[in-house]
């Protein structure tokens, strides 16, 4: 590389530090783009690791799941080969809020991430500590120029992607016990943390935490709830048409008076209470401490008991996540209905670590102070394996597509959940861990995760992400929606189309097949998308009006040397908000928090004299 010479040192084009969610899809969209890509890890056994729940998707994440998957990323086609259980949820609910989920098996999922990742062409993966990044400052500012690793050697490369999740300056907590590291049994990662700081990149703290695991021998599930998978499991690629393997059942157990009695006399002892851990922690998923706290009047809190995967007894209690001491979780599972006799194999704890607040990113997640550097994943204030993978995905491909020249691929809130992640991200920031929702999609109802396909595989091919394969799979779904829909506007049953007739609340696909057996031979996929589309066109075409609006908005465009400085009519906070962020256009500017519509009018009157 350029500027560089060293006697160990080897040069990529796009380099990615860390190999976790986001890290495997951000070097493997890059070299999926051409990008000569090297993946850096701290250790080769973890790649792909769940370091928490051994699951993938949920509500909102599941269509982040399918979003990735339509990009051409990893994380659909392992689940699906790795899942031991498949779960539609909220299907009591309209389309809009169903979501895919499922349990892993962690370490085959793990293994398949890591296959994936080794079979990439033009990406390297080596185990590597990062020690520091290496920049140039030039006459335009700051520009990245590689990595320095453990040993000496450096690795060259004008575009890097940093994804350390909890690792940097992380520190685990149980009960008074501080173990210095980002995973049970890993270290963690400070020089990474010490050159974000020298470059001018603010790190704040938060914290997550994770539940105790069980051996699944010692519960006895006949005291417990069954929860089965869905006897139709539907994939989460859409390269797939099936799930055959033989799903596991999960179990429900429940938390009761006693156990909040003991929680609460030992409240002292717990690091979130006690003021050992000062940072915030996500409050949609919280601590059984915190449960209690909060929700006092509630006599019992509901426990999943998920198998970590076919071949282990380990059993993951979702909704026990604590920091409470060893001994207080030992007395703890002693009160709960089937887990009497119950070992931990695995005790719960708290993470605490830095992260870069995201305002300091352009949409594209390259960091608006050095040049050629991009964050994904939990070091931008996120939680979750779906947000990471996403960001990693879109971070990876932004750096491969920056190496040859051409424009980022940034989504609009209108076309993606990501697109929601992604502007929620870098326009309002974060003050605790943020994990996606679907009342954050105005658009949601547009953003289904059944139509992820037909709306991001299109942008996806144009700049390269997607395969041969792929690109046929959709074309021919494409042409089967079309000819569907062709045929249920053109075929009348009495005074009325059977398109008009589908728009009907109570009927069904299968009620217009009936009445047309020819439609009988369409695939479950086009027909699911053909009902949603006729159902629902009244709503998305209203949706359509404010989605217009807002793109005439988005597409006032603000250049990154605009000077907000220099109008001299804005309020103080205005001002302030509007530098820190620097939005792309008017559209972002409006949604930055405490953004007026007279603030909007200056930059306009700015923007136009």
């Amino acid at each position: 590389m350029a500027g560089l010479m060293h006697p160990f040192q080897y040069d990529y084009d796009v380099i990615v530090i860390g190999a976790g969610h986001a890290g495997t899809e951000a070097a493997a969209a890059a070299a999926r783009l051409g990008a000569r890509t090297a993946l850096l890890t701290v250790s080769l056994d973890t790649v792909g690791q769940m370091s928490c729940n051994p699951a993938i998707g949920g509500v909102a994440k599941g269509q982040i799941v399918r979003e990735i998957d339509a990009l051409g990323g990893l994380m659909g086609l392992a689940i699906d080969k790795t899942g031991i259980q498949f779960r539609m949820l909220n299907l009591r609910k309209g389309p809009a809020m169903h979501s895919p989920r499922a349990q892993a098996d962690k370490r085959a999922y793990q293994n398949e991430i890591k296959r994936l990742i080794e079979s990439q062409p033009n990406l390297d993966l080596r185990q590597e500590v990062v020690e520091d990044l290496v920049v140039e400052e030039t006459s335009a500012g700051a520009r990245i120029r590689g990595v320095a690793v453990r040993g000496g050697a450096l690795y060259g490369a004008n575009r890097v992607v940093i994804t350390t999740g909890t690792f940097l300056r992380a520190l685990m907590h149980t009960g008074e016990a501080q173990t210095p590291g980002g995973r049970a049994g890993e270290g963690t990662t400070t020089g990474i943390s010490g050159a974000l700081t020298r470059l001018g990149i603010e790190l704040r703290r938060f914290k997550t935490g994770t539940p105790p695991r069980l051996n699944g021998r010692t519960i006895d599930y006949r005291r417990c709830e069954v929860q089965p998978g869905d006897e139709d499991p539907r994939p989460f690629s859409f390269l797939n048409d099936r799930i055959d393997e033989p799903q596991v059942p999960c179990h429900i157990t429940y938390t009761n008076e006693a156990v909040h009695d003991l929680i609460r006399a030992n409240l002292h002892r717990a690091p979130m209470y006690s003021g050992q851990i000062q940072s915030s922690g996500p409050r949609y998923c919280p601590s059984i401490e915190d449960k209690v706290v909060r929700f006092a009047d509630k006599d019992r809190h509901q426990l999943f008991l998920e198998p970590e995967g076919r071949a282990t007894h380990e059993v993951y209690v979702n909704g026990i996540s604590t920091s409470l001491p060893r001994d207080v979780q030992d007395q703890l599972f002693r009160l709960i209905p089937g887990l009497e006799r119950a070992q931990i194999m695995r005790y719960g704890y708290a993470v605490e670590y830095d992260f870069a607040p995201p305002e300091q990113l352009w949409p594209s997640l390259e960091t608006k102070r050095v040049a050629g550097l991009y964050l994904a994943g939990q070091i931008n204030g996120t939680t979750g394996y779906e947000e990471a993978g996403g960001q990693g995905l879109l971070a990876g491909a932004n750096a491969a597509l920056a190496a040859r020249g051409a424009e980022p691929l940034v989504l609009a809130r209108n076309d993606a959940y990501l697109g929601v992640l992604i502007d929620d991200l870098v326009t309002r920031g974060v003050d605790e861990p943020y994990r996606m929702f679907t009342s954050r999609a105005e658009y949601r109802l547009s953003l289904r995760h059944d139509n992820a396909d037909r709306r991001l595989t299109p942008a996806a091919e144009r700049v390269g992400l997607v395969d041969d394969e792929r690109r046929r799979r959709f074309a021919a779904k494409s042409a089967e929606i079309e000819q569907a829909k062709q045929v249920i506007e053109g075929t009348k049953v009495g005074h009325e189309t059977l398109a008009h007739f589908l728009v009907h609340p109570d009927s069904t696909w299968a009620d217009v097949v009936a009445r047309c057996p020819a439609l009988a031979a369409v695939s479950r996929e086009a027909a699911e998308q053909v009902t949603n589309d006729v159902k629902y066109a009244g709503y998305i075409g209203r949706q359509e009006l404010e989605i217009q609006r807002v793109r005439r908005l988005a597409e006032k465009r603000i250049p990154p040397s605009f000077d907000f400085g220099a109008i001299k009519q804005l309020r103080t906070e205005a001002r302030e908000k509007l530098l820190r962020v620097r939005p792309g256009s008017l559209a972002q500017a409006a949604r930055i928090s405490g953004i007026t519509p007279a603030d909007l009018a200056l930059v306009r009157v700015y923007l136009d004299g």
